[in-house]
């Protein structure tokens, strides 16, 4: 099973820089201000908690691939793969949730974001 925790440890690390800026139009926009307003959103988007979704994601895949694993004849196997693609599909669906908060707030201030 350590094997499994350090692919899940990887994977929520990866997560955490993957996601990208956001772009915004920047006609007319303060550059000051919007680096405090961005800096002031992506603390918004760092209360979103990937590392819970993704320890809940492995669980959940682990259980149903040490299912499916039984079925085919290898519960660990299966157990394994399972948690390793529930961790990483919650992982993104955190990201996403993550970039969505930034956005959503600095609409929410004013700008165009563009992505």
């Amino acid at each position: 099973m350590g094997k499994v925790a350090l692919a899940l440890f990887l994977l929520a690390l990866a997560g955490c820089q993957s996601h990208p800026q956001p772009i915004i139009d920047t006609k007319g926009v303060d550059m000051s201000r919007y680096e405090s307003d961005l800096s002031d959103c992506q603390s918004y988007a760092d209360q979103v908690r990937i590392e819970q979704g993704v320890a809940k994601g492995a669980v959940a895949g682990g259980a149903v691939g040490g299912a499916t694993g039984a079925v085919l004849g290898d519960a660990g196997k299966g157990a394994g793969v399972g948690a390793i693609s529930g961790a990483a599909r919650s992982a993104q669906m955190g990201e996403r949730e993550k970039s969505q908060v930034l956005k959503n707030c600095l609409r929410g201030r004013g700008y165009r974001v563009l992505n």
